[in-house]
């Protein structure tokens, strides 16, 4: 028997090229679903700690987000390890301004 999957509408989830790159992002705002995510799924917060922490944003509108998100989770997960991949390669390429401060000090012993 195959399962077949309803993709489901969310009022509260858009996309634009010009906002955020067109990550999926809450209707008029720049929260991205993967900002709701990271809160919701690595820091532990509920979607009522997350309301406090992003007050401009409401309960239907988290719901909705993560919704979207696991209609879409391949997709985001690969967006989210790309990202993180580069911020990686850019660690190695450039030092931080305490690393170069640092630096200079171990030069001198």
């Amino acid at each position: 028997m195959s399962m077949v999957m309803k993709q489901t509408k969310h009022p509260y989830i858009t996309r634009n090229k010009k906002i955020r790159g067109g990550a999926p992002v809450i209707l008029g705002t720049g929260i991205r679903v993967l900002d709701i995510v990271i809160r919701y799924e690595i820091m532990g917060q509920s979607p009522e700690d997350i309301i406090v922490a992003l007050p401009q944003i409401n309960l239907p509108q988290v719901h909705d987000a993560l919704s979207y998100y696991y209609e879409h989770k391949n997709e985001i997960d690969c967006a989210w390890k790309a990202a993180v991949q580069d911020t990686e390669g850019m660690k190695k390429e450039h030092s931080t301004i305490l690393e170069k401060k640092l630096g200079k000090i171990k030069d001198i012993h």
